[in-house]
């Protein structure tokens, strides 16, 4: 069984006040392309198919579009989820209309331990579409007070599903999370990747994905596997900031053999526009061969530049940021404020400490944290 493995699509998406559509209609018409050429049968979409709760037309039009010509035009089944940017009610809307017409849309647990079941020559394939949820609403399904995070729900989540499995069949997740190898920590692989909680780790443990042949993840935007070979991120189909730039973008192309057997392999895509860094005094960017790219512009004048985003994009029309790097003892220091780089936990603390001249105590952290997650789960549920 072939089964394209892709996720993060992010429709709707900005990045630095530029609308991506185009770029993401632009890549994702190449993986329909090879759709075509390769008739796989079927393709996953491992969450954030939209980049907000309420995507823009254009976002819900060119996902209409897109599922339209791969389920319909060429007859491959689409297995998708939501991810922790969709709405889940509005991803999970009509899918048994939608599953008619080859689209398996799963934006709510109850639906996620029912299998899709393929044959092939070697047997069953059993696919079972795991929807991001908060850990809130797993204890509220299993009834369970001991769920309490992102690691405990994803536990009681994989002991259902170690329940419920068929052995004989090579079994197939796709889910939703931020998979470590033993649950530690990590930062996130792009900026752009918005946290899973708040004020606690967000990570869970590969060792609780034991029973499944594969498994098809979403959430981090760079491709990677986790702990073994066969717990793999598709990443992003393009890069959405700039911090990765260096991310090698496209889609897992994943054969299913006997039972224990499964080949992978890296398909990349190529973007309308690179996304990259440029670094150089003014004088010399000037001088650059004029690119359509999507540049981020480090200069390295000692003196202020005037009109510096007017003068780059003479050569760099997209440029989407221009910052002056100041040398200070001998060391390179972007003026660019760290701020931008923090948290909204990390900058509600430092906001009391500029205001009081203390860090938030704990308590005063705590209560701010609860009430940011509550504001991102309504968020996804309206």
């Amino acid at each position: 069984m072939k089964l394209f493995h892709t996720a993060d699509w992010h429709l709707g998406k900005l990045v630095q006040g530029v609308h991506m559509t185009e770029d993401q209609a632009f890549v994702l018409r190449q993986l329909i392309a090879h759709i075509e050429q390769q008739q796989p049968d079927a393709v996953i979409i491992a969450g954030d198919l939209y980049d907000r709760a309420l995507p823009p037309v254009e976002a819900v039009t060119l996902l209409h579009t897109l599922l339209e010509e791969i389920a319909m035009t060429n007859k491959t089944p689409v297995l998708a989820i939501a991810g922790n940017h969709d709405s889940p009610a509005r991803i999970h809307f009509g899918n048994k209309l939608m599953k008619k017409a080859g689209v398996h849309l799963v934006g709510e647990l109850q639906s996620a331990f029912e299998p899709t079941v393929f044959h092939d020559e070697y047997g069953e394939v059993h696919v079972y579409l795991l929807p991001y949820v908060d850990p809130a609403q797993v204890k509220h399904y299993f009834k369970e007070d001991a769920v309490v995070s992102e690691q405990t729900a994803m536990s009681r989540i994989m002991q259902h599903y170690n329940e419920v499995l068929q052995p004989h069949a090579r079994n197939v997740l796709v889910a939703h999370a931020f998979v470590t190898k033993h649950g530690e920590e990590q930062d996130n692989t792009s900026d752009s990747e918005r946290a899973l909680s708040v004020g606690g780790s967000d990570c869970v443990e590969a060792t609780l994905f034991e029973a499944f042949d594969y498994v098809a993840l979403g959430h981090l935007h760079q491709a990677h596997h986790v702990l073994r070979e066969t717990i793999q991120y598709a990443g992003s189909p393009l890069k959405y900031s700039i911090s990765e730039e260096h991310h090698k973008k496209g889609y897992l192309h994943v054969t299913l053999r006997e039972k224990g057997t499964v080949q992978i392999d890296k398909v990349l895509l190529a973007p309308r526009r690179d996304m990259r860094t440029v670094s150089g005094y003014i004088d010399e960017i000037l001088q650059h061969a004029r690119s359509e790219d999507y540049v981020f512009v480090r200069l390295l004048d000692e003196q202020v530049v005037q009109s510096p985003m007017e003068q780059v994009r003479s050569v760099y029309p997209n440029a989407m940021h221009v910052e002056r790097v100041v040398t200070v003892a001998n060391e390179q220091v972007a003026t660019r404020s760290e701020r931008q780089q923090m948290s909204t936990s990390q900058l509600f603390s430092s906001f009391i400490e500029e205001m009081t001249g203390q860090p938030a105590s704990p308590a005063i952290q705590m209560i701010f944290d609860d009430m940011l997650q509550e504001t991102l789960v309504a968020e996804r549920e309206v």
